[in-house]
């Protein structure tokens, strides 16, 4: 999945949870659930996410919505093969972005 998202150092989480089209609720419950995530909190307890949580985001976002794993799977997934995971999705990332830029162009003739 590709997210839209302007270069910024913080996102809110209404912003994060329109990029992935999903509720904001699932966002706060993947922050209790995986150790990865964690937004930072101002005084009032409204998250700002860095860009290095969007990445984690699009990671769990992946494994679990896209390639079907429940949590304790992806869980376990993240701790055991995590390089072998990231490799993976960066690949993916790229060959995404590729077909987007190509599509472009095709729409384009």
């Amino acid at each position: 999945m590709h997210v839209e998202l302007p270069e910024k150092r913080y996102y809110g989480i209404g912003e994060v949870a329109r990029a992935f089209e999903v509720n904001t609720s699932l966002i706060r419950f993947w922050e209790k659930e995986f150790d990865e995530l964690q937004p930072k909190k101002n005084a009032k307890g409204n998250r700002k996410f860095t860009p290095e949580d969007i990445k984690n985001l699009q990671l769990i976002y992946h494994l679990v919505k896209e390639r079907g794993f429940t949590l304790d799977g992806a869980k376990t997934h993240l701790k055991e093969e995590r390089q072998k995971t990231l490799s993976n999705f960066e690949i993916i990332q790229k060959l995404e972005r590729v077909k987007a830029e190509l599509i472009k162009i095709k729409q384009q003739l």
